[in-house]
């Protein structure tokens, strides 16, 4: 009987030992602080740089929209193509010559459809050549895979009219629509926020 009773007090000890060691094990475990896996970048520094130099070219003209300001428009126009033109494209050869290629095309198509801006006089067809220039720009960015600041995809319904849309890229999630502006000489600042956003891009 004895011999029984001293089988049981070991088994007991036992038991709540390992459940004093699984217990402190798991609290410690809780403890350890959570460390986030960090984002490797595909592209160099140089071509980030680049790619961000034509963001914030785009950005300013957009904001210049908002505003009416044509010469600040066409001045951001022209640093946006300069900026676009010199993105190391080549870089892109390493992953796949088939991303290259179309990446330089669609670079074609950005500057070609900024290109008329700097010419035009007229703020409405300016800002339909911002409309196709962000056309551009947006798959663009998805082909070289962006690594940049996260950016919004926004849309405005009534951009040119009631039943025309246009969409362009922001920095904020805020509506602020270039399409309609401050100064639009039909609804003055009334339309300013009209619009939504539609997707957004960042480094994943």
């Amino acid at each position: 009987m004895k011999r029984v009773l001293a089988i049981i007090f070991l088994v007991v000890i036992v038991l709540g030992a390992w459940f004093l060691f699984i217990k402190e094990d798991k609290v410690s475990t809780d403890e350890e602080p959570k460390v986030e896996a960090l984002k490797v970048k595909k592209h160099s520094e140089e071509f980030n740089q680049k790619v961000g130099d034509a963001i914030n070219s785009y950005l300013q003209m957009k904001n210049a929209f908002v505003d009416a300001d044509s010469a600040n428009v066409k001045l951001n126009a022209g640093k946006f193509i300069s900026a676009v033109d010199s993105i190391p494209l080549h870089e892109l050869d390493k992953d796949d010559s088939m991303i290259s290629t179309a990446a330089a095309q669609q670079v074609g198509e950005l500057k070609a459809n900024a290109a008329p801006i700097l010419q035009e006089n007229d703020l409405t067809e300016m800002r339909h050549d911002f409309s196709m220039v962000s056309e551009n720009l947006y798959p663009f960015l998805k082909t070289i895979g962006y690594e940049g600041e996260k950016l919004y995809w926004q849309n405005c319904p009534m951009a040119f009219g009631d039943d025309k849309p246009a969409n362009w890229l922001s920095n904020n999630s805020e509506i602020v629509n270039p399409y309609l502006g401050k100064n639009h000489p039909e609804y003055k600042s009334s339309m300013l926020h009209c619009g939504e956003n539609m997707d957004s891009l960042f480094t994943k």
